[in-house]
């Protein structure tokens, strides 16, 4: 049974966030966001989104709102993330970090609820992220200092953060998850993963890892 709260979930048609839609709409009003920043991936992910959004888990949701910040004056056209062409299949996730994204997604998601009155957000980082914007320490100190500058209480938080992604696969087939809509690819094209980006090899190795199959379509096997 909801209880009431409405919650802001920001989302992508990535595999952690659409498990976190689905676990939020079983307790709360979610109100999905999606924050485009200017990223090579974007289209190919406002694409997913949508059929994503089509599903049974997420007949319950708020409209998808859209909203923009752009990233294009912060990295260069040689950025990897703009380019579309991410490091190789074996890069630790420090070295695809993507500094200051967090805030970008927060600042702006967070003006959209003190419009809209909507005091929770939640993001979807999982157990062992490495990246300086998704510790509980700047997720207190972010929601502190918005709610201060917009003069309307905010708290942010990630709910998945206790878990890995193999967990979050598990408790997303609870939910009725249609992972094959989901994309979690830093090249997407026509739908498809790479096959070849560091984020395919995490999806790869944690459906394997929770064993069970992966119903992504890949343009390529990946690297021996």
């Amino acid at each position: 049974m909801l209880d009431g709260l409405a919650t802001a979930v920001l989302i992508s048609a990535g595999l952690d966030s659409a498990v976190l839609a689905a676990s939020e709409a079983r307790r709360t009003r979610v109100h999905p966001i999606y924050v485009g920043v200017g990223l090579a991936w974007e289209d190919e992910e406002r694409r997913m989104l949508a059929r994503l959004l089509e599903a049974p888990p997420y007949a319950a949701l708020a409209p998808l709102v859209s909203l923009g910040f752009t990233a294009e004056d912060l990295y260069p056209p040689t950025h990897w993330a703009r380019r579309g062409t991410p490091p190789a299949f074996d890069t630790p996730d420090e070295d695809v970090y993507l500094t200051g994204r967090n805030v970008m997604l927060l600042s702006k998601a967070a003006i959209h609820c003190a419009q809209q009155g909507l005091e929770r957000i939640v993001l979807g980082p999982l157990a062992g992220n490495p990246f300086p914007d998704a510790t509980p320490a700047f997720f207190t100190a972010m929601a502190e200092a918005l709610s201060l500058g917009l003069a309307h209480r905010l708290a942010i938080d990630a709910p998945l953060a206790s878990l890995r992604k193999q967990d979050a696969i598990a408790l997303g087939l609870e939910l009725g998850v249609p992972f094959e809509l989901t994309l979690s690819c830093m090249s997407p094209r026509d739908g498809r993963h790479c096959g070849q980006c560091s984020k395919c090899r995490e999806r790869r190795d944690a459906f394997r890892a929770a064993g069970v199959d992966d119903p992504a379509r890949y343009r390529s096997p990946p690297p021996r």
